[in-house]
């Protein structure tokens, strides 16, 4: 599909994200035109340097701020990626955390149900909360701990935003789609915002220690972006799977300290594996879960998914890109 007339508009805000990003340049090559919001809190310009700009109108915003411009615009589907994202930045800016996501979020959906666009709402697997149930059900019961702790804002934000969605396939019949991901990794991930497997891969590369928080036996399931971005134009796009939530991920586990081991063989690092408190890494009171692990019975049989990237493998290519930025950067500071 080479002609301007013939593509199909896609919304995708977060588009300047590390999933969103994916999620644009995934599109085009598909041959739609991407029109991306994001205000660059977290995102990065640089994430969409790589994307043909021919087919990507960039909006630098707040989503609930742009959207009133795009008034009359036709999309064939809207995919919202926008959100506070990783535990870092949730417990250092809850207000920050449950207002972009609850605002942005009810934006988004009183923009579609006016069309009737069908859209795409990321969620994640932080809804399940404190569940001691594996594998985690779609429909599972979910359980916070105390608002004390604004270690919870974000899943009780992201909850929010899901019966919100629901609420307005219920009342308003729009074609909504909730996609609860499991700790989606890959290429362009940082990890600055708390997120485990790129701040692991930079220790390894920099000869630095990889720090585990905990005892380390806490277990996760890792998919790589590439699997994930494949999937979620399938499940918008099926009409019987409006209405409902998915897990999406991998579901095969492995414990974080195993994962600190991975990476330092994948890489064939030197770094020692070091351990930290949680107190210490994010302060008094800080509560995790010991196992997440999704159930994906659901989502095969919506839409077979079938994950095509080994762990090892999405390790190796987040170092390489790290690697490659890293050389871009010292042939730009060099005289």
């Amino acid at each position: 599909m080479n002609s301007r007339s013939k593509q199909r508009t896609c919304l995708v805000t977060g588009g300047a994200g590390f999933i969103g990003s994916h999620l644009s340049q995934y599109l085009i090559s598909q041959g739609h035109h991407v029109v991306v919001i994001d205000n660059l809190s977290t995102g990065r310009l640089d994430n969409l340097a790589g994307i043909d700009q021919r087919d990507l109108t960039f909006i630098e915003r707040n989503v609930s701020d742009a959207l009133p411009d795009l008034d009359g615009q036709e999309f064939a589907v809207i995919y919202h990626l926008a959100a506070a994202v990783g535990v870092r930045l949730v417990i250092e800016q809850p207000i920050h955390t449950i207002e972009t996501n609850v605002r942005e979020t009810s934006a988004i959906l009183e923009f579609a149900a006016a069309s009737k666009v069908p859209l795409l709402i990321a969620s994640t697997s932080e809804v399940y909360g404190k569940s001691t149930k594996t594998p985690m059900s779609e429909d599972d019961d979910v359980v916070y701990g105390p608002t004390i702790f604004s270690r919870w804002s974000y899943a009780c934000s992201k909850a929010i935003d899901e019966y919100l969605a629901l609420a307005y396939y219920q009342q308003k019949d729009l074609p909504v789609v909730i996609a609860r991901l499991f700790n989606t990794v890959g290429p362009r991930q940082v990890g600055e915002y708390g997120m485990v497997l790129p701040r692991f891969i930079a220790a390894a590369l920099a000869s630095r220690p990889l720090e585990v928080y905990g005892d380390g036996k806490q277990t996760r399931c890792f998919c790589d972006v590439r699997d994930v971005v494949d999937v979620l134009p399938r499940l918008v796009s099926d009409p019987a799977c409006c209405g409902h939530v998915f897990n999406v991920g991998s579901d095969e586990s492995i414990s974080i300290g195993q994962l600190a081991e991975m990476v330092k063989t994948s890489l064939g690092s030197q770094s020692e594996i070091r351990s930290i408190p949680y107190d210490e890494a994010f302060g008094s009171g800080f509560d995790d879960l010991r196992d997440r692990r999704p159930d994906l019975t659901r989502l095969c049989q919506a839409v077979g998914f079938s994950p095509r990237y080994t762990l090892e493998q999405t390790i190796r290519d987040i170092a390489a890109d790290m690697m490659d930025k890293d050389s871009v950067v010292a042939e730009a500071s060099s005289p």
